[in-house]
């Protein structure tokens, strides 16, 4: 035994080894050990004083991952002695181990093993670590005190369902250590395991309440420890601020004065000051309500905010750097910067744009660089949040801004077209509208700033993002003087690339080229031969590793001016570029992963395709490799703990989740990306090139329906659900048995994603797809366990629904309630509309499918669309109701009757309800009703009549808000009198109907009402063409305006019996003469466009 613990030893020390083939072989032997060896081992080594302290170390992690990652395959499997062994082992070890370090190990291991051996009902089944708690917290030995709050603090949870028996303990444990005058250190360990006992019953508001008492003692801990160059209690506090925000609010002004005094210390590191004033941004985010109370405090966080971004450095070099290093992110110039824009958008513009305007205004005046710096970036940043207020004031910063494009410092340039850039993406398009023709002058005048390479780079920069909002309209009349400027820049930079290398001008200004063609679309047509040449000649030749963005940028710009100038003008360069884009293909698996031409190259095949159609198909075998390879990209993932996580830092590109009790999920974020975007554009492919994509279909379901569970990015989960729909009609031309195949292997997953999905925006496309798919497949698509199990989840969503508004309404009660919440409220409540509308989208499929045969399945779900329809609800709840009820009347008639007590007293109260969506559904209805519904419904048509000419002939009937609803109105009462005449005397309705003709708005219903008109004039009804064809020219007008308007299309099937009226009068010359010359010049055109397409 003694042998095989000193090879044990070996191998601890080699499984820490600096070479990695010697770590890989330890670790590859340590897997294969037995469980129950393993624990033997690692707790003799972490016991055994003769070895080496970093042994000791190791065999302590291991031992605590052992236990967490693999607790129930080896611990329920071990003797019931070996168990024991175990708990006293670790209890005596804590009581004896000399070395701190090994101690808190060991603590928590012990911490680790309770975390798993409380039951399902809250036992704690080691009974005695917590008599060694208690023991030890009242103990003399200080180390013993430090072992029981590292334990406490490392699982806060282990009193099981003691808790609360056991809470004046806790409390007086946590007090008495927090008051321990002699040891500064217990008295921090106590303020964190107050804090993390907090955090864990973040929702127990009787507890906080009980506890808030503690929250003195634990700022005064984070006061102390900063000044001990600890900020672990700070850490907690910020942890507090994100979780548990209203556990502060007793004490919200000490808390808030203190982080302000942090922050604003000097002597303290930027990460302190930093974290401190993280409580205060935190908390705008996290009970914005409770902190626009403290506003005092909030004004005087502002300066400190601004004081940081002036940190900065001076840099000769700057302006000449050539490749942009990413920001430090630990500079207080970035924290600063971020911390405006958050409390700016958690607080709102009303608060925050007076506090701050009068401190930027001075900055701008400062005649040192670093203020004018910082006042510009400071104006950027707060842009989203400041929004509504600064719109108001926009003339005033835009001329004030625009100066700073001449300032004498390069660094303050480039902040001022950092401001125009921010400001182009916030206030778009207002902002190209109000100040095009001053901003396009001065970032062009900005761009000639030869010597000061990054300053040029950026005016390019700021360009491309007031482009790409800028109305075409707008951007044409300049287009002359912008493409000679972004030319004469192009070749000049491409000379200095050959001569000097250098290379960042370029890489902006041919996406500055890209953004403006893309803007101008056909109007790009006669710039195209003074840049396809060069940019083709970049592609050819720019072939070295540095020179990847640019190459990258480069095919981004040639596809997207292609797509601008269309098919026609791109032909003859079209296969040359594809031979290009082949060749990096082809070249493609030498290619590095982070390499940034594939997502260029990714996005460009797309144009490419959509610029081509159809014969894009004969690319597909080349392109679909690398795409599919990238779409495949599997996220390296991992979960750790709190002690793993401090030796892997954000900055490798990994981020963390944390997931509580000491646990975090990490994501390494790279290729998450360029994964979407491919996935995207297999969407883009599907969509494009329908049949001619079939080949790929297969495999690409078997990689999308996976990924409607890809919870570490939504793209990619949007772009899996847009892509369902499509693939099936890709699929269509194999056959039903195919198209069948592949619907099964998508459905189960489509029905169980709506069912789990966390996002709201990327649940309502699943939903959408959902629907889509049903339509597509039709009757039969779905089983009895895919019934059952969608109407589960509808019910939940519904469910959800009514409890979340009742949600809103206790908020509303709350005693932080403001205007600013009653907006976020108002904004939570449309989304909770929309997800409202899919359902409505899937039960439209699912009725238009099945019809009546479902009615069955639908009851599970019928009081709560009743519910939806009560007139105390919101009018969103009874538009959309009144829709599923409109589905029920059109696709499940006459056995629709039925539910007729549920819908038709509150659908007849609707027409004439204040709100024009209710209204309209409404309306809807009774048109249906006519349609479709049979017998049964003739009463109400007749009843309903009335009720509907009297919208139709309110006095603001045809104002922009009212005009859906009444052309439902006036479509309704086109349907009563052509499917239920003996409801309605025609002869008297039928002129006043004419008159409100034709429908401009709702194409849908302007159908309906040309079919009935054809119909009304091919049989001559006599009160239509009036006494010797009066009323034609009347008619003709409708005709007219209705084609103008679009509401008659050449494939709708009036458009040719409409012709043939026309017509029909063209043979008789007066006739057609007179009701020409009523004809305006677009209505004529329109009349000689219908007769040449129907």
């Amino acid at each position: 035994m003694a042998e095989q613990q000193q090879q044990f030893y070996l191998l601890l020390g080699n499984l820490m080894s600096p070479d990695n083939n010697i770590r890989k072989q330890s670790e590859e032997t340590y897997d294969t050990i037995v469980g129950q060896t393993k624990i033997t081992f690692l707790l003799q080594a972490i016991r055994d004083a003769s070895a080496a302290e970093e042994v000791k170390q190791m065999a302590a992690v291991l031992l605590r991952r052992l236990l967490s990652s693999s607790f129930e395959e080896i611990y329920p499997g071990l003797t019931l002695e070996m168990q024991t062994v175990i708990k006293t082992e670790l209890l005596t070890s804590i009581q004896h181990e000399t070395s701190p370090n090994i101690r808190k190990k060991v603590c928590d291991i012990a911490a680790e093993l309770t975390r798993n051996l409380i039951d399902d009902d809250g036992n704690n089944q080691w009974p005695e670590v917590l008599k060694f708690l208690f023991d030890s917290v009242n103990s003399d030995n200080v180390s013993l005190r430090e072992s029981a709050l590292h334990i406490f603090w490392n699982f806060p949870g282990i009193f099981g369902n003691q808790q609360q028996h056991y809470m004046e303990v806790i409390k007086r444990m946590l007090v008495q250590c927090m008051q321990d005058q002699d040891n500064p250190h217990i008295r921090t360990l106590a303020a964190r395991a107050a804090a993390s006992f907090i955090l864990s019953n973040e929702s127990n508001t009787a507890l906080l309440k009980h506890f808030s008492d503690l929250l003195p003692g634990i700022l005064q801990a984070v006061n102390e420890s900063c000044y001990q160059a600890d900020d672990s209690v700070l850490k907690s506090l910020v942890e507090i601020a994100d979780t548990a925000p209203k556990y502060l609010r007793p004490n919200l002004e000490p808390t808030l004065q203190l982080c302000l005094k942090l922050c604003a210390d000097t002597n303290l590191t930027n990460m302190q000051r930093q974290l401190a004033l993280e409580v205060i941004v935190t908390l705008s985010e996290t009970a914005a309500a409770m902190l626009r109370k403290h506003t005092t405090i909030v004004a005087q966080s502002v300066p400190q905010m601004l004081a940081m971004m002036v940190d900065l450095e001076d840099d000769d070099e700057w302006a000449m750097a050539d490749e942009l290093e990413d920001d430090d992110f630990d500079s207080n110039a970035v924290a600063g910067e971020s911390a405006l824009d958050r409390i700016a958008c958690g607080l709102g513009g009303k608060i925050i744009l007076p506090m701050i305007k009068q401190h930027i205004m001075q900055m701008l005046q400062n005649p040192d660089w670093k203020y004018r710096h910082a006042g510009l970036m400071a104006l950027s940043a707060i842009g989203e949040g400041c929004h509504q207020q600064m719109e108001a004031i926009l003339q005033e910063i835009v001329s004030f801004v625009l100066i700073f494009c001449a300032d004498p410092h390069p660094r303050v340039r480039y902040a001022a077209c950092n401001a125009i850039g921010q400001m182009a993406t916030d206030f778009a398009p207002t902002f190209q509208k109000k100040f095009h023709d001053k901003v396009i002058s001065a970032l062009l005048q900005t761009m000639e700033d030869q010597s000061n390479p990054r300053v040029q780079a950026h005016a390019a920069a700021a360009l491309i993002n007031f482009t790409e909002d800028c109305p075409k309209s707008l951007l044409i009349p300049y287009l002359d003087s912008l493409v000679q400027h972004l030319h004469v820049i192009m070749v000049a930079k491409l000379q200095e690339l050959i001569q000097k290398g250098t290379k960042l001008v370029l890489e902006q200004v041919v996406t500055s080229i890209a953004s403006v063609a893309d803007t101008a679309e056909e109007k790009f047509v006669p710039y195209y031969d003074l840049f396809m040449p060069s940019l083709k000649h970049i592609v050819e030749n720019a072939v070295q590793k540095e020179l990847r963005l640019l190459r990258g940028k480069t095919i981004e710009c040639i596809s997207l001016i292609g797509l601008a100038v269309g098919k026609e003008k791109f032909m003859p360069d079209a296969s040359a570029v594809m031979q290009l884009l082949l060749k990096t293909q082809t070249d493609f698996n030498d290619l590095e992963d982070d390499d940034p031409q594939i997502s260029y190259m990714i996005s460009a095949w797309a144009r490419m395709c959509k610029i081509l159609g159809k014969e894009f198909q004969q690319y597909l075998p080349v392109v679909m490799g690398p795409l599919m390879k990238t779409a495949s990209i599997k996220p390296e993932v991992a979960l750790l703990d709190t002690q793993d996580m401090e030796n892997i830092s954000e900055d490798d590109g990994w981020e963390f989740v944390n997931l509580g009790d000491q646990q975090s999920f990490g994501i390494k974020t790279a290729g998450l990306e360029e994964k979407a975007t491919a996935c995207q554009m297999l969407v883009c492919y599907a969509k494009e090139l329908k049949e001619g994509f079939v080949e790929y279909t297969e495999q690409v379901v078997k990689l999308m329906v996976p990924l409607l569970k890809f919870y570490f990015h939504d793209g990619v989960r949007v772009a899996a659900a847009e892509s369902m729909p499509l693939l099936l009609e890709c699929a269509r031309v194999r056959g039903p048995e195919y198209l069948t195949q592949m619907w099964h292997f998508m459905c189960d997953a489509l029905i169980k994603a709506i069912g789990t999905e966390p996002d709201s925006d990327v649940l309502s496309e699943i939903m959408h797809s959902f629907a889509k798919c049903i339509e597509l497949m039709g009757d039969g698509c779905l089983n009895n366990e895919h019934f059952e199990e969608l109407g589960g989840i509808l019910k939940g969503k519904l469910d959800e629904h009514f409890k979340n508004q009742e949600l809103r309404q206790t908020k509303r009660q709350d005693e932080d309630y403001d205007e600013q919440v009653e907006e976020s409220l108002q904004d939570e409540d449309e989304n909770d509309v929309y997800i409202l509308t899919k359902v409505s989208d899937i039960l439209h499929s699912v009725f238009s499918s099945y019809k009546e045969k479902v009615l069955p399945w639908f009851e599970q779900l019928l009081q709560l669309i009743v519910q939806l329809i009560c007139p105390s609800r919101p009018w969103a709840d009874r538009q959309w109701g009144l829709c599923i009820f409109d589905d029920v009347v059109e696709h499940c008639s006459p056995a629709s009757f039925k539910y007729a007590e549920y819908f038709l007293r509150p659908m007849l109260q609707s027409l004439c309800d204040t709100s024009p969506e209710v209204r309209q559904a409404a309306a809807y209805g009774v048109g249906v009703m006519a349609q479709y519904g049979g017998e049964s419904y003739r009463p109400f048509c007749t009843e309903a009549l009335p009720l509907l000419v009297g919208v139709i002939q309110a006095a603001d009937s045809r104002s922009k808000e009212n005009v859906n609803a009444t052309e439902n109105c006036i479509s309704a009462v086109g349907k009563v009198m052509r499917f239920r005449p003996e409801c309605v005397n025609v002869n008297e309705i039928l002129p006043h109907w004419l008159n409100w003709l034709p429908l401009n708005e709702d194409k849908e219903e302007a159908v309906h009402t040309f079919d009935f008109l054809c119909d009304l004039i091919e049989s001559n009804n006599p009160i239509v063409l009036g006494p010797d064809n009066a009323n034609l020219p009347k008619i003709f007008l409708i005709i007219a305006d209705g084609v103008a308007n679009e509401s008659v299309k050449s494939e709708d099937a009036c458009s040719t019996r409409l012709a043939n009226v026309i017509r029909q009068v063209q043979v008789s010359g007066g006739l057609w003469t007179q009701c020409v010359s009523t004809l305006n010049e677009t209505q004529q055109k329109a009349i000689q466009d219908l007769l040449n397409t129907a």
